[in-house]
């Protein structure tokens, strides 16, 4: 099939398979809500699954929150465009795992917390707390619309539909079974959707790799085409990937995403032993590691796929997030059910983060924002009707926001990036808490407001420069002589009447040219250097309990003045 023919819209089995995966996710709902022998009537059940969740079910929630449907999109563009030194994120990925699993997740384990900053007031005070809820709020409000509207935009693209029809039923489906079947509910169905993203990428892998000739075929264009990158040891921070860059700065990013998240504390709280927790995180990581390794193959199936007659510049997708639904519709158009498996498999993506999103932040705004402030606690079925009534309204914003994320135009890359603006603080705070005993609430307020400035400031000004042209990222080389021949003359007769002459531009600031992928880095380092001195300067803490540090600096801790006391001690004079 010619790379230039215009593929069909969806089928009827295309649309059966779509509606019977949005049909399953929310009979799931109802299930948990009015036929399981347990119902979501209690803050335990409805945020922690009563504690008694299955490694199997948590660990694919857990795959599936962490892949949206931008990581679908996305990562086979990123590799289409740029190579393959972003697949060297999987180097970092195993020590997060063991970093997560033996310093951070026993301090959560040993607390038993719901709100993964409910260990902030334990270990600070309440405005350090306020200050990380508030951060975790923000980043998930702006991250969700954003998740559900690009693969709404892909879609549209393969069915015809306007993306403001489909946004608001799918995201509708998801407020309702979030809202009906709590934990479990998210979980389960995560669970399902997992499943179909494994599928529907394995589907689309195959037929990609057969219709392109095979493996070593595809290996060949790509190496002709110069996609194959995997060890550019250049230390250059200022270089948008090298293997440094995306091992060292992906490692904190998702520490940082895994090591403190509320999705994934409150998940592996909702296991009930920490040793069952930590075979959950590494399942996670072989999940995580398997499907991130799909999607960067699928970037050079597309590209070999598309090696003579670059779909972007002929005008036939508009930018390289289009690439893989444009691809699907192309060789999968003739198999009846497959193109509907793939969109089903990327809806389930962001169906996944978006349940699980407002499931986290259900938690947070109760339990950090309104409980602490009740002057009379609330009984266990009020609670449970509050917090549904949290989830339908937090859901109707972010639906909400999907009609402004398409305004945004470029705008969407910079809102991206406020997730290290919001991580890297975070991160430093909680390290600041668990691995300092000489760290206090002033040292931590001021780090982290310090900290988000900062990189606040680095990725806005980066994010103009970009707009204005004066940082530009080098793309890989693209095809067009085996597009229509019309088209090419037509083409070239453009490109070179046009003045080519590039207008000098004045060199950037220099932490502007920095690699977004420290972006996390600096703003913990900055945290954690900023919050001790602060911490030294304004009398330090000599009492803290051993429970809130993290296991690992025990045997530094025999010379330190450390007050063991009871948690629940603890909890009550923090309240």
């Amino acid at each position: 099939m010619s790379s230039e023919e215009i593929f069909t819209y969806f089928d009827i089995f295309d649309y059966i398979v779509f509606g019977v995966m949005l049909i399953v996710s929310s009979l799931i709902g109802v299930y948990f809500a009015f036929f399981a022998k347990i119902k979501q009537d209690t803050t335990s059940e409805y945020l922690m699954g009563g504690k008694t969740m299955g490694i199997f079910p948590i660990s694919m929630s857990l795959i599936a929150s962490y892949i949206s449907g931008i990581s679908i999109l996305g990562i086979p563009a990123e590799i289409y465009t740029y190579g393959t030194q972003f697949w060297m994120v999987l180097a970092s990925k195993a020590l997060v795992s063991l970093t997560m699993a033996f310093a951070y997740l026993p301090v959560f384990y040993k607390l038993q917390i719901t709100s993964s900053y409910e260990y902030l007031n334990l270990r600070f005070n309440s405005t350090v707390r306020s200050l990380g809820s508030i951060l975790f709020l923000t980043k998930m409000m702006l991250y969700i619309p954003i998740v559900i509207y690009v693969p709404a935009l892909a879609f549209s693209q393969v069915t015809g539909i306007n993306l403001h029809l489909v946004s608001p039923v799918v995201c509708i489906v998801c407020i309702f079974y979030t809202t009906l079947g709590g934990l479990k509910a998210v979980v389960w169905t995560d669970t399902i959707q997992t499943i179909m993203m494994f599928a529907a990428l394995i589907g689309v892998l195959v037929l990609g790799v057969a219709s392109v000739g095979g493996f070593d075929e595809v290996w060949r264009r790509n190496e002709e085409g110069d996609r194959i990158d995997f060890f550019n040891f250049d230390w250059d921070p200022t270089i948008r990937h090298t293997f440094w860059t995306v091992a060292i700065g992906n490692y904190f990013s998702w520490l940082a995403s895994c090591s403190i998240n509320q999705a994934m504390v409150q998940r592996c709280l909702a296991m009930p032993t920490l040793k069952s927790a930590r075979i959950t995180v590494a399942i996670l990581v072989v999940g995580i590691m398997a499907l991130v390794s799909m999607c960067c193959f699928m970037g050079l199936i597309i590209y070999a796929y598309y090696y003579k007659c670059d779909p972007i510049t002929r005008g036939l997708v508009h930018k390289s997030d289009q690439l893989l639904p444009f691809f699907v519709m192309h060789i999968a158009s003739s198999m009846p059910g497959l193109p509907g498996l793939f969109v089903s498999g990327v809806f389930s993506a962001a169906l996944s983060s978006m349940s699980t999103g407002l499931n986290s932040m259900t938690g947070v705004i109760f339990e950090d924002l309104i409980k602490p402030r009740m002057k009379k606690p609330l009984s266990e079925a009020r609670a449970s009707l509050l917090m549904k009534i949290i989830v339908v309204i937090i859901g109707s914003i972010c639906v909400g926001l999907v009609f402004v994320v398409e305004k945004m135009g470029a705008l969407i890359q910079a809102t991206g990036s406020l997730s290290a603006i919001t991580a890297g603080p975070l991160l430093g705070i909680f390290s600041l808490g668990m691995f300092f005993p000489n760290a206090n609430p002033k040292g931590a307020l001021t780090g982290g407001l310090v900290s988000g400035c900062l990189i606040g400031w680095i990725s806005v000004g980066t994010q103009m420069n970009m707009a204005q042209g004066v940082i530009r990222f080098p793309q890989k080389y693209v095809s067009i002589e085996g597009c229509n021949a019309d088209w090419v003359a037509e083409y070239l007769s453009l490109t070179l009447s046009k003045d080519t002459k590039e207008i000098p531009v004045e060199s950037p600031f220099v932490l502007y040219r920095l690699s977004y992928m420290y972006y996390t880095l600096v703003g913990a380092v900055t945290t954690i250097v900023v919050g001790f001195v602060v911490s030294v300067l304004t009398g330090g803490n000599t009492h803290i309990n051993r429970d809130l540090l993290s296991p690992v600096i025990y045997p530094f801790l025999k010379q330190q003045k450390v007050e063991k006391q009871q948690n629940d001690v603890i909890k009550e004079n923090s309240l």
